[in-house]
């Protein structure tokens, strides 16, 4: 799905869009953590739409990813005050139970960018199309390189919860390079020896580096590197400088926000999938206002099970066969 500038509006002008809700209605955003550009960016196109469409707001976060009991922490919170709508980009599925708790009291819950597996968990998500994002940069890797016979992959991942984001970047990547990928639902059960391993890298650039100086020890000839992000890809990148190796991999990453455009113009990000969070944020606000005006859920997008706020790869090296957009048209619509 390609979105032009226009087309990314003010989440607050989106907001307007959809008309006003009731005094004193709450919306709540929870998400992973509140450092990640990312959920950064979410919380402000999410507070700048409720604040257009007159509803309360109140934004809750956990302290990194995976870490899921913050997050039903502030789930109860939200029933307690009487939330009409809940926004969550869920640390794992151990947030369920109360997820369907505040469904069963009246409350919308919309899940952004991470879908439960549990589906009576949430009534709609919003998000890229991650498995798509994955494919993407797999297929740019995989023509890039050319011969890919000889390729060594490093996998940093979030971690080894197979969360849902984590599992379908990860497998979409794979399947995008050209590996034999069984089992779609969980990360690792290809067999391919061009994967070198996977490791956790919290999606952060600690973690990022951490992760890639234990593959680089497993295998020093690593020469495409797959993050979950572009924080992790950061890390990835000063890990391979470290060892004098930063010119030897193909580094690919999804997020594209704008210190990742930078990363993507710079060199050091070769291809990234960039996603909207500010549209995810804006359109989760306009299905609360229309909840709790009349009752009405939002629909998934066509052919779908959820609401796809789009993804562009984002390349200054095109590659024959994968549709992209450069560095330049990626910062007009990049956050962060």
């Amino acid at each position: 799905m390609k979105f032009t500038t226009k087309a990314l509006l003010g989440a607050a002008a989106v907001a307007l869009m959809a008309g006003s809700a009731s005094a004193g209605d709450l919306a709540c955003l929870i998400t992973k953590n509140n450092t990640n550009p990312f959920f950064v960016k979410m919380k402000e196109g999410a507070e700048a739409a409720a604040t257009a469409a007159g509803l309360d707001f109140q934004a809750y976060a956990g302290e990194k990813d995976g870490d899921a009991a913050p997050q039903i922490t502030a789930i109860e919170n939200c029933i307690a005050g009487g939330a009409k709508g809940i926004l969550i980009t869920p640390s794992n599925d151990s947030v369920g139970p109360a997820l369907k708790d505040a469904r069963a009291a009246g409350i919308l819950v919309i899940a952004l960018d991470t879908p439960l597996a549990d589906t009576e968990a949430q009534d709609m998500t919003f998000a890229t199309d991650n498995f798509e994002a994955g494919l993407l940069i797999g297929k740019w890797a995989a023509a890039t390189m050319g011969d890919t016979s000889g390729a060594k992959i490093a996998m940093l991942d979030i971690n080894k919860d197979n969360i849902s984001v984590d599992v379908a970047r990860d497998t979409g990547f794979l399947k995008g390079f050209g590996i034999e990928v069984p089992d779609l639902t969980v990360m690792g059960s290809e067999t391919d020896a061009r994967v070198i391993g996977h490791e956790t890298s919290d999606a952060n650039p600690e973690g990022g580096l951490r992760a890639m100086e234990t593959l680089l020890a497993k295998d020093p000839d690593i020469n495409v590197i797959y993050t979950i992000n572009e924080p992790a890809a950061e890390g990835a990148y000063q890990a391979m400088k470290n060892a004098g190796k930063e010119n030897q991999a193909l580094i690919v990453s999804v997020d594209g926000g704008c210190p990742g455009i930078a990363s993507v113009k710079s060199g050091v990000i070769g291809a990234t999938s960039q996603q909207y969070p500010l549209l995810m944020a804006s359109k989760g606000i306009e299905a609360i206002v229309a909840f709790a005006k009349d009752g009405t859920k939002p629909a998934a997008s066509d052919g779908l099970t959820f609401f796809n706020t789009g993804v562009n790869l984002v390349t200054d090296k095109p590659a024959a066969g994968v549709e992209s957009i450069d560095s330049a048209k990626g910062t007009e619509l990049c956050w962060g």
